[in-house]
């Protein structure tokens, strides 16, 4: 039986460990979100009863924050070993969750163009539900607060859907100190206040819609990311070609050191 021997046949040390440093940095970006998320758990005391993690009826950012460290230590992982043992699975492994990654982002993508008003509906939905779990959870009340400050904004429609959290609620029935009041994050801020009024949003709904705005933002969170996207449409491109290109290196990176292993093995 006769092989074909290729001449100079070896593996691109280059490729090899330009894949290398590509992967380490995402490895180590993996290990700093694990950490950070279960740094995260730990300081609400949930390491110590696991119980409190299906307690949550909003959403715990923690979960994301693993999720996204989870994945990204698992494909530096495999980039890593797979290029310094010249391993064609983990290769194949990395390259093929790095191609999925990108065919779900641009298939997001599409989606949320094509079906605009169904997006919209659903993350009205999931913002009041997590208006609703506001004081369960520290990580996602000051989420919520970061996003009301940024984007001067109150609620997912309106400063009404506070109405939604029990805390909250001008229901007759409760006895909040809260009631027919809005998260602080809600309040149109002096410049020249130097300590934030945590309770400068109490009983502000119980006066006249007319007078809110005097004290707090009317305008929906839902309504400000619409009125954010356009004037930032730019800025969100360029984040996204660049996602985009630094997976297309991988991918192709990944595939080259494939080929390189591939044809050394062929040529013996």
């Amino acid at each position: 039986m006769y092989y074909y021997r290729y001449e100079n046949a070896e593996i691109n040390c280059c490729y090899k460990y330009l894949m290398f440093s590509y992967n380490i940095i995402f490895w180590l970006a993996g290990v700093a979100f694990i950490a950070a998320g279960f740094w995260a758990w730990s300081e609400k005391g949930v390491l110590m009863d696991l119980t409190q993690v299906t307690q949550l009826h909003g959403f715990d950012p923690v979960w994301l924050v693993l999720a996204v460290g989870g994945i990204t230590f698992i494909l530096g992982f495999a980039g890593c070993v797979g290029a310094l043992r010249e391993n064609i699975c983990l290769l194949k492994f990395f390259s093929g969750v790095i191609g999925l990654i990108f065919f779900l982002e641009l298939t997001a993508a599409v989606l949320v163009v094509v079906f605009q008003s169904q997006v919209r509906a659903w993350i009205n939905e999931f913002f009041v539900a997590n208006i609703k779990a506001y004081r369960d959870d520290i990580d996602l009340q000051n989420l919520i607060d970061s996003l009301q400050r940024m984007n001067s904004c109150c609620g997912a429609q309106s400063p009404g859907d506070w109405d939604e959290n029990v805390y909250f609620s001008c229901n007759d029935s409760n006895r909040s100190r809260e009631r027919c009041g809005v998260p602080f994050s809600c309040c149109v801020q002096d410049p020249a206040d130097s300590v934030v009024n945590t309770q400068c949003g109490y009983d502000v709904r119980s006066k006249q819609k007319g007078q809110w705005s005097n004290h707090i933002y009317t305008k929906g969170c839902i309504a400000a990311l619409e009125d954010w996207l356009p004037r930032n449409l730019y800025t969100v491109a360029i984040v996204f070609v660049v996602i985009s290109l630094l997976q297309m290196v991988g991918i192709y990176l990944a595939r080259t050191l494939i080929a390189d292993i591939e044809k050394v093995k062929f040529s013996y």
